[in-house]
């Protein structure tokens, strides 16, 4: 294992000791929609209580450009109905996981795996490539990245 990898890692088990964030995601009773509420929260929890579940199959935050990233495909590749994602909240610092999930959906990764166009230290995808192209192909993107307002998510459903 890398000096980096271990170090990742560390910092990983650390983060969960001192932060522990338990709210990951809630299924709504939708099929084709997703909304990826990025670091916010408190966006999601909203989302969580709204009706805007009765429209989509899933709300879920995203933290980091890689794990993060590897569990929104394997989710897309197991529910083939989605088709699309609205990524919103507020970006996380330093990971620019949002940054890296738009760079995936228009560039791909290169052959070890790496997102192509994304910012953040360890923009990685260990799934299969054939997951990615499935990801790539399955789900189009709505780039709301930076808004919090229930209404403007909503409105963007509906359209």
């Amino acid at each position: 294992m890398t000096i980096m990898k271990r170090l990742d890692n560390a910092a990983g088990r650390l983060c969960k000791a001192l932060l522990p964030i338990k709210h990951e995601y809630d299924l709504g009773a939708g099929k084709a929609d997703a909304v990826c509420t990025l670091s916010s929260i408190d966006l999601l929890q909203t989302i969580a209580k709204s009706d805007i579940m009765n429209r989509i199959l899933i709300a879920g935050r995203l933290l980091s450009e890689n794990k993060g990233i590897d569990a929104i495909i394997d989710f897309t590749v197991k529910h083939p109905s989605l088709s699309r994602i609205i990524v919103c909240g507020k970006e996380v610092r330093g990971h620019r996981a949002g940054q890296a999930l738009l760079a995936l959906a228009s560039n791909g990764t290169d052959s070890s795996g790496r997102i192509i166009g994304a910012v953040g230290p360890n923009p990685m995808v260990t799934l299969p490539l054939q997951d990615v192209d499935i990801f790539r192909h399955q789900v189009e993107i709505n780039d709301m990245i930076g808004t919090v307002d229930i209404g403007k998510i909503a409105q963007a459903l509906v359209t």
